[in-house]
């Protein structure tokens, strides 16, 4: 089947998001600015632009994460790095790590996507909310991922959305995707902090619902509401595809090999917990 316009778009724009989670830059920036360990790093990295947040508010828009898991970082972290000191260091080492792997220029690419991320619309989404409201920084590469990131928590908090609506639990959600046979098990659980007695409850309630097999497998009414699922994400996430109109293919044109580089150059490693694609 053809990937929605929406979808392809993500595909595109995740790869070049993605250095934030795995580039040297950042992982630096992160110790130097005081934070302990990959996860505290990641997550108030994720966080900054929403302030000193506790452990439910950020568990709340870290949907597929296990509350302790956020509880461990979530609220020490601020007491070792201020929010703003950690978004400056963040955005300054992402950039770096982005002029490391794609070299200079791609202004024509970063202004297609300050024009996607412009359309936005920001209604019950947090994390794509407070991007948006982050300063423009002043390098091309900077106003690249920050757009870049806008439209990634954009489609996100959609997919969130989306999955409440469907009556889901972010590890729920996260086993429906493991069920499609996209992403395995190995790749996610020990990334997100579930115990096994938290999988094996939500896999029965999957199950009961019939969605799930015996081998946690999607049912055909499993398949169903997984469709649905990515169905009403890429709804949720068309109106930056609308503004771009007939544009859609040069951001594509631009920004899949780029994609394509940081993933072949090892920046990006695929398969990831992440969930990136290859572009």
């Amino acid at each position: 089947m053809t990937p929605s316009p929406a979808r392809r778009l993500w595909a595109a724009v995740e790869p070049l998001h993605a250095v934030v989670y795995f580039a040297p830059e950042t992982a630096a920036a992160a110790k130097e600015a005081g934070l302990r360990g990959y996860w505290m790093g990641y997550f108030a990295g994720r966080l900054a632009p929403l302030g000193p947040v506790g452990p439910a508010a950020a568990t709340s828009v870290l949907f597929g994460f296990a509350p302790p898991m956020v509880a461990r970082a979530i609220p020490d972290a601020w007491s070792f790095a201020s929010p703003d000191d950690v978004l400056g260091s963040r955005l300054a080492a992402v950039e770096a790590a982005l002029r490391q792997a794609l070299g200079p220029g791609h202004e024509e690419l970063a202004e297609l996507l300050e024009r996607a991320a412009a359309a936005c619309r920001f209604d019950g989404r947090p994390l794509a909310a407070a991007w948006s409201a982050v300063p423009r920084p002043a390098g091309t590469l900077g106003r690249l991922w920050l757009a870049a990131t806008v439209l990634r928590e954009h489609r996100g908090d959609g997919h969130v959305l989306a999955a409440v609506h469907a009556g889901l639990t972010g590890l729920e959600t996260t086993l429906t995707h493991i069920g499609d046979g996209v992403i395995g098990r190995a790749d996610v659980q020990p990334h997100r902090g579930w115990t096994e007695d938290d999988w094996t409850a939500a896999a029965g309630r999957l199950r009961s619902r019939g969605l799930l097999d015996a081998r946690n497998r999607l049912t055909s009414e499993g398949a169903v509401l997984r469709t649905r699922l990515e169905e009403d994400t890429d709804r949720l996430a068309s109106a930056p595809v609308d503004a771009l109109g007939a544009d859609l293919d040069r951001l594509l044109d631009l920004a899949v090999p780029l994609g394509r580089a940081v993933v072949d150059a090892g920046v990006v490693p695929v398969p990831n917990p992440m969930g990136v694609p290859r572009p």
